[in-house]
């Protein structure tokens, strides 16, 4: 039981990110920072976002986060300052635009070349000749013979 109880406790324990200390006073202003949380990757730990992170950069981003909110930033303006710093790899998603189309269409585009490549190869299967399954008289005689022995 107390082993459940300290598994469950480590397990919400990135959810408890964002210290009381950090928050806004205004819900809207918070919610809308929350939000942003979760938009914005850690940058020292990247395989998560800063609302999750315990990480020190994710504490300082949440507080630049609040910051520009506060001083009366739209949700651009907040990812458009993170990236301007560190780039796309900031963004939990990159934006589909510039160098990341590429990256954005190139699964569809792979998806569309295999089914295409699988179609062609059913309907070359099914237009080839099937071989012939009876023997010739010949064939015949030349098994048996080789099957007697």
């Amino acid at each position: 039981m107390i082993r459940l109880a300290l598994i469950l406790l480590l397990l919400g324990a990135p959810a408890f990110a964002v210290e009381p200390d950090e928050m806004l006073a205004d819900p809207v202003l918070e919610a809308r920072a929350n939000a942003l949380d979760d938009e914005i990757r850690c940058v020292q730990c990247r395989s998560e976002n800063i609302a999750s992170s315990n990480a020190d950069w994710a504490r300082d981003a949440r507080l630049m986060v609040r910051a520009l909110i506060a001083d009366g930033a739209s949700d651009a303006d907040v990812l458009d300052f993170f990236v301007d710093r560190y780039g796309e790899v900031v963004l939990m998603t990159p934006r589909a635009q510039g160098a990341n189309l590429v990256l954005w269409a190139a699964a569809p585009l792979m998806l569309l070349a295999a089914l295409g490549a699988s179609f062609a190869y059913v309907r070359s299967r099914a237009a080839a000749p099937t071989p012939e399954t009876d023997l010739s008289d010949d064939e015949e005689a030349r098994l048996k013979e080789l099957l007697d022995g």
